[in-house]
């Protein structure tokens, strides 16, 4: 018990209020965006090139959404924000459940995509801004573990829930998504977020705001970077599914079940990789990550059983937890203190690889075939290298900064 208490009182309970809500959130999330470009190619006479921009759009409107949001919570506070695109949020599942209108859901979607990019980014600096320095790798590494858990539970349950109903997952989700904001809204106001908020030093309008990122050159690479990966992540949240469907017998519960092994093997390996990640730079971290990224979609691309399908997931899986949390790293590093807020919201800059990547892949597959989609995106993973090392470059020579800050506060 007294290590128990001891691991609790590490992170401030905000932190972990924020950590167990986001297992919630995303089960519930993962109970039905994931299948929505299966539904959408089953359920209406969209091709798939349409429905992979139906889908993009969402991450299209967080692109700009993000940095909005992250320079607003500078402004007025983390919890004015995080709270209300958590109660837009909860209509939009809602609209999903009610509607197969294409306008309609192209709306519902890119107010989707709005609410995340006003909720995750400003959650991430809310933990950054309660967390010292040292523990904030540990930290961001917590909260992946956390998002993963979710989606370790949730693709099951909504392909067992979708038998009932196509509509029973987002409505669902939307009870799921209202419980949380109103419990989270009550434990903010607990722990004193406001006292926090009211902490801040500065000002940020959105004109400033805008031209330090823009002229932050390191910044700019490692979005460049950061759109190369999205496109070939987006790949697993939607034309894969549809892959996958076409490529061997029962393919939407094999999906379901790649979806629930991403999340185990994140839950298990988190930890340990997080460890191996924190003695190396994040550059280094990030590059392994790519080439794992790589080798998990050549191996999509040639895959006709389900074991191959498996190990490439599991391969995919490492490139994902090693590239997330020490790109967050990266982005809190770099960040001026007054100004966290809009560099995680302008990190979404990247978000319009999700849009492209939905749209390319579903045009890609449409046209040449599951093989030549993720033998272009494996290749879009390893290109993205080249721009991260251009950043840290770029970051050594305005600052001359050591780029090994895995024990200390330099990037």
């Amino acid at each position: 018990m007294s290590k128990i208490k001891e691991k609790l009182q590490e992170f401030h309970p905000i932190v972990w209020s924020l950590v167990v809500g986001t297992v919630f959130v995303r089960a519930a999330s993962s109970m039905s965006m994931p299948f929505l470009f299966l539904y959408l190619s089953n359920q209406t006479d969209m091709d798939l090139a349409t429905i992979g921009l139906l889908i993009g759009a969402g991450a299209l409107a967080g692109t700009v959404g993000g940095f909005i949001a992250g320079t607003l919570s500078d402004r007025i506070g983390r919890r004015r924000v995080m709270i209300g695109a958590l109660y837009v949020w909860t209509f939009v599942f809602v609209g999903f459940a009610l509607t197969k209108n294409p306008l309609l859901l192209l709306l519902f979607n890119m107010a989707g995509g709005l609410c995340r990019s006003f909720y995750e980014p400003v959650s991430q600096a809310l933990m950054a801004d309660v967390t010292p320095p040292e523990k904030r790798y540990r930290v961001f590494g917590l909260r992946y573990t956390a998002i993963n858990v979710g989606v370790a539970v949730g693709p099951i349950a909504g392909a067992v829930l979708a038998k009932t109903s196509v509509a029973l997952p987002f409505l669902i989700t939307a009870v799921i998504y209202l419980i949380y904001v109103i419990s989270l809204q009550s434990l903010l106001n607990r722990f004193g977020i406001k006292k926090i908020e009211g902490q801040k030093k500065e000002q940020i309008t959105f004109g400033h705001a805008f031209r330090v990122v823009v002229q932050d050159k390191a910044f700019r690479f490692y979005m460049i970077a950061g759109v190369l990966g999205a496109i070939g992540y987006s790949q697993m949240s939607t034309t894969l599914a549809k892959f996958v469907e076409m490529s061997v017998p029962n393919g939407v519960e094999l999906f379901a079940i790649l979806m629930s092994v991403n999340a185990i093997v994140v839950v298990l390996l988190q930890m340990p990789l997080t460890t191996w990640a924190e003695k190396k730079t994040p550059l280094t971290a990030i590059v392994v990550g790519n080439v794992m990224y790589a080798l998990g979609d050549i191996g999509f691309a040639f895959a006709g059983t389900w074991l191959i399908f498996v190990i490439a997931m599991v391969l995919f899986t490492f490139g994902e937890i090693l590239t997330f949390t020490s790109g967050d790293v990266l982005i809190d590093r770099m960040a001026p203190e007054a100004m966290r807020g809009s560099y995680y919201g302008a990190k979404s800059f990247s978000n319009l690889g999700q849009f492209i990547g939905p749209w390319l892949g579903g045009l890609l597959l449409a046209s040449y075939g599951g093989t030549a989609l993720f033998l272009v995106v494996a290749a879009f993973s390893l290109i993205s290298s080249a721009f991260n090392w251009a950043g840290q470059r770029a970051y050594l020579i305005s600052t001359g900064k050591s780029i090994n800050y895995s024990r200390s506060e330099s990037l």
